[in-house]
């Protein structure tokens, strides 16, 4: 069974593999000071937050997320990353982490959830698909 649970000291190691994967399926790397920071970010609660899902004693996902304020209504929360591992994959990781974002977000006031994924990703987006709402936005980067 498959539970969640905010981050812990001893899930550093586990969180940097599963985070470096993340990044990898998206072809990007970042320096050991990103991920620092990243790791700081995240266990202070502060700005970012964080959940990952584990399944027999094993942290075999993660989730980043924070809230940021709305022009046209209540806060809202924005799931910035989310990862599972391979093995881990299909057996409702993804979705208990999706469920606790939203849980949280919930609890803080925020009146949605939202994320995004690359269009290629089918085995996210069927997912995605089925646990959340497409609205047709799409996203422009302005990289500085």
């Amino acid at each position: 069974m498959i539970t969640t649970r905010p981050l812990e000291t001893d899930d550093r190691e586990r969180w940097e593999a599963l985070f470096r994967a993340y990044l990898a399926f998206y072809e990007r790397e970042l320096d050991q000071a990103a991920y620092d920071r990243a790791w700081r970010e995240l266990t202070s609660g502060a700005r970012m937050h964080a959940r990952v899902a584990v399944l027999d004693g094993e942290v075999v996902g993660l989730t980043h997320f924070l809230v940021h304020p709305s022009t046209s209504g209540p806060d809202v929360c924005y799931l910035q990353d989310l990862f599972t591992a391979p093995e881990a994959r299909g057996r409702g990781a993804g979705r208990a982490l999706i469920e606790a974002v939203a849980d949280w977000a919930r609890g803080q006031g925020c009146s949605r959830v939202y994320w995004q994924t690359h269009e290629t990703n089918a085995t996210a987006r069927r997912l995605y698909d089925d646990v959340a709402v497409r609205d047709g936005f799409l996203v422009y980067r302005l990289p500085l």
